[in-house]
């Protein structure tokens, strides 16, 4: 079975603990460190006891990242631009394959309509 790109995983192979802070930075395509930081601010701010015991239940409940999830690092990012905004990537892949489809209809038409020079290229070479 293929592993969901769009759920969130443990990511241990960046982990500094158990992954979970790795693992929202992959998610949400944010900078581990900020990330980090963040809930250690949290933490310090009164958000004491709450922030550690969700910090081991997700570690807990969430699986671990697949080891060869993406590709390439082009793969994840184009996956956390869908998990951040899926219409959006929609809409860019609708663009990209129309500007595809009005490309290759430029190439048929120049090559399937009546090219007066080249039909005169060959009748020269004949």
């Amino acid at each position: 079975m293929s592993a969901s790109r769009t759920k969130f995983y443990l990511d241990k192979q960046n982990a500094k603990w158990s992954g979970v802070c790795a693992g929202i930075a992959d998610y949400s395509g944010i900078d581990a460190l900020w990330v980090r930081v963040g809930a250690v601010l949290l933490t310090l701010m009164g958000g004491f006891p709450w922030t550690l015991i969700a910090y081991w239940l997700v570690a807990w409940m969430a699986t671990p990242k697949p080891f060869a999830l993406y590709g390439s690092q082009e793969e994840a990012k184009f996956w956390q631009g869908v998990r951040s905004n899926p219409s959006a990537s929609t809409r860019d892949i609708r663009s990209r394959f129309r500007d595809i489809d009005r490309r290759l209809a430029d190439i048929e038409l120049y090559y399937t309509s009546h090219n007066r020079r080249l039909a005169d290229e060959i009748e020269a070479l004949r």
